[in-house]
């Protein structure tokens, strides 16, 4: 083709220089033009067809690839196919023009299949993504090292073809920089390490609530990537951590606890100990219209009158053999009362307990679970238990025990050991 023209234009009494470099420009054009054809005709024709088809499938997969823009990257190689079967025909006469274009057209291909390759990828991910039987494992890490492998491999092919050298030939070369690549690759090298660490021992999953005090970091999982782990913390921010810092340092993931039966309420108040005293007979009377504990307390009371008609214990002094206390009878309550509550998992841990006492009074215990592990719900249940708790206290002569407040002063100096409600 190339020959004809250009034979063509000298015998126009054309210069044969001009009329070697007229004839260049004129195949070109003609071969450029043929490519836009190629390409109108892809992308109009071809890759219309390809969408109407995918949006009337069952299938979801075609769908996801047609979002994600593989097709439409695919057709983008139309051009560079037609070229680069059309260029070594039409230019036959000049070979260094044929390899330039020739290059220049592989290197346009290699970029254009790595674009599809990395558009193919992100639909594989959205896809697998959704799969149940994964939802725990960081995908997204392992998807960045294919793009990285593939993005390496496009790249040494590119310069193979500037250069005029086998891939083969730039491998061969890499030991030299190894130290570099080592540098240069140092962050991505360290969390695909650690995301594969993450993955076989289950350590952390999108979706999973993690707390990570030295960068502040308390909320749910996101996002698992190459480098960085993202995290939504509960006030809405996103707090950003190093994958291979999961793996190298400590954190707290809460997943145990949102799997099981319960979310654990562990919590205590102080009685005051001057408020604690032995049962009398008017005391017990009261007691025992209490609903939650009236059986209890029949049970204990002819436990404690055994006791000590065995031992012949003289009762004539309340510290002789057994007695109940207002404590001790408060605590049954108390247990009583979550034994009952809707929301306490009654197969987990219950345990009222005293804990010993301090400078601040005798602890009192509370360490059970609640049913609903979602934070709003749990606290809600914890406030309602501790305000019945609290408020109770004083129908079994117990004092709550804390600091002295200014009132408290104001009524010591007062002088009538009374709060001044003035």
């Amino acid at each position: 083709m190339l020959e004809i023209i250009n034979n063509w234009l000298v015998s126009r009494d054309i210069d044969p220089f001009f009329a070697d470099l007229l004839a260049k420009t004129i195949t070109l054009a003609l071969i450029i033009a043929v490519g836009l054809l190629a390409d109108i005709i892809v992308k109009q024709v071809l890759l219309a067809g390809v969408r109407f088809s995918v949006l009337r499938t069952g299938t979801e997969w075609d769908d996801v690839m047609l979002k994600h823009g593989v097709f439409d990257r695919l057709a983008h190689l139309a051009p560079a196919l037609v070229i680069q079967v059309l260029v070594p025909s039409m230019l036959d006469g000049d070979t260094r023009l044929v390899a330039f274009i020739l290059g220049l057209v592989e290197v346009y291909m290699i970029v254009m299949s790595v674009l599809a390759i990395d558009a193919f990828l992100n639909g594989v991910f959205e896809i697998v993504r959704a799969l149940d039987r994964v939802r725990g494992v960081p995908l997204k890490s392992f998807f960045q090292v294919v793009k990285i492998v593939v993005y390496s491999i496009g790249v040494l092919l590119v310069i193979s073809i500037l250069i005029n050298r086998t891939p083969l030939y730039l491998i061969s070369g890499l030991g030299a920089f190894t130290a570099v690549l080592m540098l240069i690759f140092k962050d991505p090298i360290l969390g695909f390490v650690a995301g594969i660490q993450l993955t076989a021992n289950n350590m952390v999953s999108r979706g999973d609530w993690i707390e990570m005090s030295k960068y502040e970091a308390d909320g749910d999982v996101e996002e698992v990537a190459l480098t960085t782990v993202k995290v939504r913390n509960w006030d809405q921010t996103i707090t950003t951590i190093p994958t291979y810092a999961l793996i190298s340092e400590s954190f707290r993931n809460w997943r145990g606890m949102m799997e099981s039966g319960g979310r654990r309420i562990t919590r205590s108040f102080n009685v005051d100990m001057n408020s604690i005293k032995f049962c009398d007979e008017e005391m017990l009377a009261r007691f025992a219209k209490i609903q939650s504990i009236a059986e209890y307390l029949e049970r204990k009371k002819a436990e404690v009158e055994a006791y000590n008609r065995q031992h012949r214990i003289d009762e004539s002094s309340p510290i002789n053999g057994r007695r109940l206390t207002n404590v001790g009878t408060f605590r049954a309550y108390v247990e009583a009362y979550l034994r009952n509550h809707p929301m306490i998992n009654q197969d987990m841990t219950f345990l009222v307990r005293q804990l010993a006492p301090t400078e601040n009074g005798l602890p009192i215990e509370i360490y059970v679970f609640c049913k609903e592990k979602a934070w709003a719900v749990y606290e809600s249940v914890q406030a309602d238990i501790f305000d019945h708790i609290l408020a109770s206290a004083p129908e079994f002569d117990l004092r709550v025990f804390q600091r002295p407040s200014g009132r408290d002063l104001h009524a010591l100096i007062a002088g009538d050991g009374r709060v001044d409600t003035k």
